[in-house]
């Protein structure tokens, strides 16, 4: 059965189960069936930041004199099974990480595998525990554009409640724009890594289900 197709008969499933009551969603998100191979640095790092539904977003306060600030923050890569690895959140000016980076874009994503409920007993610092750090620029995406309405299909797929949050809050669209990628996902230091090995690796190998609560 193709991927596409496999998505659209557990999906199908799972909207039964609720109207029955008889299950709820896991964080509301896509699970993988296996974690890549951890020699495997590019499919590791994607298939992290697709899986994770938040992480630790820092920026550098200029509330604080320019230390760095860290904000635990919900974001997306796309929608189930589409993402492209470049995070997007939905921010508001109310919050420091958005002012911020609004005057210093300079910025960093981290996730750990730890909250995809992979790891075990493994304690989340252990190496076998993977976690990644994107470093970029924390930039608005162009209103009106066909990015926006990515990230919007993107963030509102994975975290629903977003559509209701206060539109007099002044929230909006952020992109990270990768310009360094530190993985950790076994003994041995960081994986050698680029951006563009990140951006161009092959994810479709990774077919995915719906995970529920019974």
């Amino acid at each position: 059965m193709k991927i596409k197709g496999l998505v659209h008969f557990v999906y199908a499933i799972y909207l039964v189960s609720v109207l029955l009551g008889i299950h709820g969603p896991v964080h509301g998100r896509l699970l993988s069936l296996k974690k890549p191979n951890p020699e495997n640095a590019a499919a590791t790092a994607r298939w992290l930041v697709s899986q994770n539904s938040w992480g630790v977003l820092n920026t550098i306060s200029s509330e604080l004199g320019g230390a760095p600030f860290g904000n635990v923050v919900s974001f997306s890569d796309g929608e189930p099974g589409k993402g492209r690895g470049i995070p997007y959140f939905y921010l508001t000016t109310l919050d420091p990480t958005a002012r911020n980076a609004l005057k210093d874009q300079r910025a960093s994503l981290t996730v750990s595998e730890h909250p995809i409920g992979t790891c075990g007993k493994t304690d989340p610092e252990n190496p076998t525990c993977a976690k990644i750090t994107l470093t970029g620029k924390l930039k608005l995406a162009d209103k009106d554009s066909k990015e926006t309405e990515f990230a919007k299909n993107a963030l509102f797929s994975k975290h629903p409640e977003m559509k209701d949050w206060p539109k007099n809050h002044n929230f909006e669209f952020f992109k990270l724009d990768i310009e360094n990628i530190f993985l950790i996902d076994w003994f041995g230091g960081p994986k050698p890594l680029t951006v563009d090995q990140y951006l161009h690796t092959q994810t479709t190998e990774y077919a995915f289900i719906l995970g529920f609560l019974i």
